[in-house]
């Protein structure tokens, strides 16, 4: 039961994870005027900035969710 725990919770992480870069790159787009134009981000450079960072930390969030070690039990 608890393998299958951590294997439902490494795929929720990891889609968690996509999903971060996904809406980080929507926002990079429309910081940067090329995509989507309906909105207020539309040509605001903050928003290509705040974009590549939500896009980094769900890379790391990837990253994190599927090369973490599994402990031991406490016993």
């Amino acid at each position: 039961m608890r393998n299958a725990f951590n294997v439902i919770m490494r795929v929720v992480s990891s889609l968690i994870g996509v999903g971060m870069v996904a809406m980080g790159v929507v926002w990079m787009l429309q910081g940067l005027d090329l995509a989507f134009r309906v909105g207020f981000m539309v040509g605001d450079k903050h928003w290509t900035v705040y974009g590549a960072i939500l896009a980094l930390f769900g890379i790391a969030q990837v990253i994190w969710s599927n090369t973490r070690q599994e402990r031991a039990p406490a016993q």
